[in-house]
């Protein structure tokens, strides 16, 4: 998680369902919970705030982002305090609910995997990677089982799994 104005370039891939047992004893690998919640915003532009709870630690978060490509995004995002989170609350997108993930941090091959466990899935899960360049490779680790890349499917953008899940079939083991 970058703090300030910055370009966001990642990629994303829905996976089968990590074991998080295996994940937590990865060197390194921090555990987040996650509340996001989706503010009203213009056209073209998401806002929204986080609750992350790390070790029972709260710290909270408001991020402004503008998709530049499928890969890439402006994001300006910082830390906030909770009397500003609650207040933000209000701000709420009505169209939107709030999203609750696991978020499982493990560093691998110079990368942070990031592993999004949700509680309405659970046949799937969501890998996220932040690149350098959008012609960076990810390296991907031999253990996690990829479904597809849905890097521009917008359907797995966590503003659009606030309004809408989608659960396509997957393929068979």
């Amino acid at each position: 998680m970058h703090e300030g104005k910055h370009c966001e370039i990642e990629r994303k891939y829905l996976i089968a369902p990590p074991d998080a047992a295996f994940l937590q004893r990865q060197p390194g690998c921090a555990v987040w919970t996650i509340e996001q919640i989706y503010l009203t915003a213009e056209p073209g532009a998401t806002r929204r705030i986080r609750r992350v709870t790390e070790n029972g630690q709260d710290r909270f978060y408001k991020t402004f982002k503008r998709r530049l490509s499928d890969l890439s995004a402006e994001e300006d995002e910082g830390l906030i305090a909770r009397d500003e989170y609650e207040s933000r609350r209000l701000e709420a997108d009505p169209a939107l609910h709030p999203v609750y993930k696991t978020r499982y941090r493990v560093p691998f091959a110079g990368q942070t995997l990031e592993f999004d466990v949700y509680p309405f899935w659970n046949d799937r899960a969501i890998l996220e990677i932040e690149l350098e360049s959008e012609s960076q490779t990810p390296i991907l680790p031999e253990w996690v089982r990829v479904y597809r890349e849905v890097t521009a499917d917008h359907r797995y953008k966590n503003v659009r799994l606030a309004a809408e899940v989608p659960m396509d079939s997957l393929p068979a083991e």
